[in-house]
């Protein structure tokens, strides 16, 4: 399938590594915008609050 598109493997799997790496970054930010707007904490507040709660467990 990648050799119809003109893509070597190595560089479909690159793609796909560096794919994963943006979603989880997209994700991680979105969860972060939502819980200080859940919480009405400034983004700096918030990153503190979730890092506490992960360190308690």
């Amino acid at each position: 399938m990648w050799n119809e598109l003109g893509i070597s493997g190595g560089t479909a799997i690159v793609i796909l590594i560096v794919l994963y790496f943006v979603i989880k970054w997209a994700v991680k930010n979105g969860i972060k915008e939502a819980y200080s707007d859940i919480t009405g904490m400034k983004n700096d507040e918030a990153l503190q609050d979730l890092g506490s709660d992960s360190e308690d467990q």
